[in-house]
């Protein structure tokens, strides 16, 4: 990217609010303002390759001091706005403000919000990680301490969240097979001799009826033990996210004071 394109994004950027923290993937921060500058722990986490760079910004609207998360896609001349990472920060008017700014200032870029996916459980994910520490804190209060310390918590909940997940779904693997098996045997046997009164041909509906049934029970419990198994993940990578924030933060902090 072009330093005339890079000075044009920036100052719309800083013309909403103030950054606070920039997340990095695959690009750097070249003219960045002095703050955290963290890499985006979300896909440095994937290892396959089909994530295009791009840089994300936590922003504080000035008029509101409502937060933002905003991804820039440069090659895809894509920006995002994250409503999942700020859930319960900013309010619907600060959000349609900022998406009315970057559409009147940069008209050239494809504009898009992510918001919470139920499948993936983001916004319960979202509530879990802000019942114990909100962002603002993290991005905001000087009380280094208490923050840390209501991070930890998360961070402790995040791995029992990971330990249930794994006992769903080793549960549903020790149970599928037996079950199934035990089904079938009982179906041919308990339907069967039935056969010369209700016919061979519902006899075999009753059978793979039964089996069907069963098999999208236990499939439904599987799909809930990995859905399980992602929100722990991301509550782990949120807590992750909010430890470097602080660290950025209080690094920052000692070089102001050193330097004055």
């Amino acid at each position: 990217m072009q330093q005339a394109e890079r000075a044009r994004l920036l100052d719309t950027f800083q013309s909403f609010g103030r950054i606070l923290v920039i997340k990095l993937y695959r690009l750097t921060a070249d003219d960045a303002p002095r703050v955290p500058v963290l890499p985006c722990l979300d896909h440095e986490a994937m290892l396959h390759g089909g994530i295009a760079p791009h840089a994300a910004a936590y922003i504080q609207e000035t008029a509101s001091g409502d937060l933002h998360e905003i991804a820039l896609y440069p090659t895809q001349r894509r920006i995002e706005i994250d409503t999942v990472s700020t859930w319960g920060e900013h309010s619907q008017e600060s959000q349609r403000r900022l998406e009315t700014l970057l559409r009147q200032r940069l008209p050239d870029y494809r504009l898009s919000v992510h918001r919470p996916s139920w499948w993936r459980g983001e916004q319960r994910v979202a509530e879990a990680c802000r019942a114990q520490v909100s962002l603002r804190d993290v991005l905001l209060s000087d009380d280094f301490v208490a923050v840390s310390a209501r991070v930890s918590r998360l961070q402790t909940i995040s791995t029992l969240m990971e330990k249930e997940s794994r006992v769903a779904s080793w549960g549903v693997r020790t149970v599928t097979a037996p079950l199934l098996a035990a089904a079938g045997a009982v179906t041919i046997l308990a339907v069967g001799s039935l056969g010369e009164r209700i016919g061979d041909v519902v006899v075999a509906l009753i059978r793979y009826g039964v089996v069907t049934v069963l098999g999208a029970v236990f499939l439904y419990y599987g799909l809930k033990a990995v859905q399980l198994t992602e929100m722990a993940n991301r509550v782990w990578k949120r807590t992750a996210e909010y430890s470097l924030i602080l660290t950025e933060r209080q690094r920052l902090a000692r070089e102001t004071r050193s330097e004055t």
